[in-house]
């Protein structure tokens, strides 16, 4: 029986200690089928701002690099076990060939060209992998189209809410901290009507949704029902261009002959022509234009309809149940009262909730209330069944629950000064099924009901856009003629109105309409 030299014995420890390694590290690499399952698993496990879609794409292309790494390592293996028989083959002649050191021979060929070969596969699906993951983050980064149409100015202090009439005419109204409620015009921005029933701050104000009445809340501890009539101004005729083109060279020739001066002391006749620009600020003249513009002239209704007072605090919120029969209110005395409207009767009071609720809102279409609080908590109520009414306390936030809407289908959408937005489905509402995270904590939310979109006003004086499942989709422009110089308090979406669908306010005493495209690929998605 042959005996083996020691550089033979040695080869082959070394040999099964490789080939034990790489059985550890095959069976540590997940196969084709067990792929997906590990990724829902590392999925769940993590915690990371990206959304799923963008984490799973991330993790396919991974994936794909993994693999060919793994095939590189399988072919060094093999690469191994050759040098290793080539040595055992020379070890009787004496020779031996160190695996580090293939200087030459058909071996040095061999490997010189595997290797170039798995290193140009190797950059190439580095390349590749490189180029989906930008084009990936380029297919999210494409940005919705936001333009500025109507700024509508007129109240004396910060606007705290607003809302669009569900019927016709359709015109905005808002809710301002000057005790003060404004009916405006969409297309003009001009004032129709003024509210001015309540002792103090307006917080929230809510249309019926078949008439023409209005529902608003007050920091006098009492909630409002009035009813409007307004009418909307006549479209203007167009400007005859030529006239005005003829008095505004008219006007120009004879401002600047008036502008055309002598230097004084000088004893020639040299002029200087005074610039027209320095005559007039105008950012001064455009903030002195807007208090101008003031509604001194609309109508004032000074007398609620139905006044709702069973609050010991601040009235922060209100809303009507579907059907329009009943409203519910939030207060600072941490309860939630619904009402009749034909009797102005309390029917229930929702307690619950540790701290001062913030928000309220009602489904669209089922008799369900949800209630934020300052407790970092929400609240569901459920009066579907008139015999039981289930409340679900759910707790998704680490700090003030500033708001919790409905969509149209079976979601809850809540924002919180956490800086966190989260997005619940109503039948497993355990976790959230997606979460947006931002740079500054989220005030009265809303969700387009058409396009499926969440309008986030924050307090830095942005407003963001997102989609349902937390993919950016813009920012709206904000500098020092556009946009919000305040923090922006609320949110509120107008689906019948295409030339202005977005209307935000904020804490710089105006409201702002916008158009917002969103391209079809992104409503797809």
């Amino acid at each position: 029986m042959p005996v083996e030299s020691g550089n033979s014995a040695a080869a082959r420890q070394v040999k099964q200690k490789r080939k034990s390694h790489s059985l550890s590290i095959r069976r540590t690499n997940s196969t084709e089928q067990d792929r997906p399952g590990m990724q829902r698993d590392m999925l769940e496990g993590q915690d990371s701002k990206l959304p799923m879609a963008l984490r799973s794409n991330l993790l396919d292309l991974f994936g794909q690099i993994e693999r060919e790494f793994e095939n590189l390592y399988i072919e060094n293996l093999e690469l191994r076990r050759e040098i290793e028989s080539l040595n055992e083959r020379l070890a009787g002649e004496g020779q031996t060939v160190d695996g580090g050191d293939l200087s030459k021979g058909a071996l040095k060929t061999k490997a010189s060209h595997s290797t170039s070969q798995l290193s140009q596969k190797l950059k190439t699906t580095y390349k590749a992998s490189t180029s989906k993951i930008v084009s990936s983050f380029k297919a999210t980064t494409s940005r919705a189209v936001c333009q500025l149409v109507k700024e509508y100015v007129g109240h004396r202090d910060g606007i705290w809410d607003l809302a669009v009439t569900r019927v016709q005419p359709l015109v905005l109204g808002t809710a301002s901290a000057d005790h003060c409620s404004m009916l405006w015009s969409i297309e003009t921005g001009k004032c129709l009507l003024k509210y001015a029933g309540h002792a103090g701050s307006v917080n929230s104000i809510k249309f019926h949704p078949t008439e023409q009445m209005a529902l608003t809340a007050s920091g006098d501890q009492t909630a409002h029902i009035w009813r409007y009539m307004v009418q909307l101004p006549l479209p203007q005729p167009p400007a005859d261009i030529s006239v005005s083109w003829s008095q505004l060279v008219n006007k120009l020739s004879f401002t600047v002959f008036e502008s055309i001066q002598p230097i004084a002391g000088s004893g020639d006749s040299t002029f200087s022509i005074a610039s027209l620009d320095d005559d007039v600020d105008f950012s001064d003249k455009d903030e002195a234009d807007g208090e101008a513009d003031g509604p001194s002239e609309c109508p004032t209704i000074r007398v609620a309809t139905t006044t709702l007072k069973s609050h010991q605090g601040v009235v922060i919120a209100a809303d009507w149940l579907v059907g329009g029969k009943q409203v519910v209110t939030a207060s600072w005395d941490r309860a939630a009262n619904l009402y009749d409207v034909e009797t102005s009767e309390l029917v229930h009071t929702l307690t619950g909730h540790d701290q001062e609720l913030t928000h309220c809102c009602t489904h669209p279409t089922q008799r369900l209330v949800v209630t934020s609080s300052r407790d970092t908590t929400f609240r569901l109520w459920d009066f579907r069944d008139p015999s039981i009414h289930s409340v679900n306390v759910f707790q998704g936030h680490t700090d003030t629950v500033t708001s919790a809407v409905f969509t149209v289908g079976d979601n809850v959408v809540s924002g919180s000064d956490d800086r966190t937005v989260k997005v619940w489905d109503l039948k497993n509402m355990r976790s959230p099924i997606a979460t947006i995270r931002t740079d500054s904590a989220v005030n009265r939310i809303s969700v387009s009901a058409n396009q499926r979109i969440i309008a986030l006003p924050h307090d830095n004086r942005q407003v963001r856009l997102f989609d349902m499942n937390g993919v950016r989709l813009a920012r709206l422009p904000r500098s020092n003629r556009q946009g919000h110089r305040r923090m922006v308090c609320c949110s509120a979406w107008n689906e019948e109105n295409q030339a202005c669908n977005l209307f935000t306010c904020g804490f710089d005493r105006q409201a702002i309409g916008w158009n917002i495209n969103i391209p079809a690929l992104l409503q797809e998605k």
